[in-house]
């Protein structure tokens, strides 16, 4: 006798070998997208520091430009100052002059108008005295040729005699470089005239009676 077995034969399970390349694919992949990863996040930090930077140069910048402007308004400020100074020194030494030149009242004026119109510009005077023969002028001036324009001008006048220069010494003060300068000169006390003799009353005339 004959069987048949009608029903479908067990599917028997066929297991397919895993390759054995894919994990390595899958690991370099994975080395791969993390170095890609670390190389983006080095960009945006470097990016980030660029603009950082950029940003605190651009700071210093305005910082330096708003304290140029500072120094040059207190450039300017310091000039007035220092203009102030220099007149506040002329003004003292007329003061001083005069007060020196008291009990010689009748030459002060004198002395006193010849210096102002005879010293040149940027030349300063600092101190003068007299001691009723010879006036002593201490000054300060930018340059040697105004020191000597300013002794051709005193020895030029009437009211001085021959000047000396006792010595020009060069000085520096604040970046500035000027002279410092010691001199004697004569004064040439005016001649007085001598007074006139009183005139004598004028006698009348006497008319004789015929």
């Amino acid at each position: 006798m004959i069987r048949i077995n009608l029903l479908k034969p067990e599917a028997k399970e066929i297991r397919e070998p895993i390759p054995t390349g894919l994990p390595k694919i899958s690991k370099e992949r994975k080395k791969a997208s993390l170095g890609t990863i670390i190389f983006l996040l080095l960009l945006v930090s470097l990016a980030g520091y660029y603009f950082y930077q950029n940003w605190e140069i651009q700071k210093e910048k305005q910082l330096i430009a708003q304290a140029q402007q500072e120094k040059n308004q207190l450039q300017y400020v310091v000039a007035k100052l220092d203009e102030v100074k220099i007149q506040k020194a002329k003004l003292e030494m007329k003061i001083n002059l005069i007060k020196q030149l008291k009990s010689h009242q009748d030459i002060a004026v004198k002395i006193m108008d010849e210096i102002n119109r005879r010293i040149p510009d940027f030349v300063w005077l600092k101190e003068a005295s007299y001691d009723g023969q010879i006036l002593k002028i201490k000054g300060e001036a930018i340059s040697n040729n105004l020191i000597a324009d300013f002794i051709t001008n005193l020895e030029r006048s009437e009211t001085f005699g021959q000047v000396n220069l006792i010595d020009s010494t060069q000085k520096t003060e604040g970046g500035a470089v000027y002279l410092e300068f010691n001199l004697t000169v004569p004064v040439i006390k005016p001649q007085l005239a001598p007074p006139e003799p009183p005139k004598s009353p004028a006698t009348p005339q006497t008319t004789r009676r015929r």
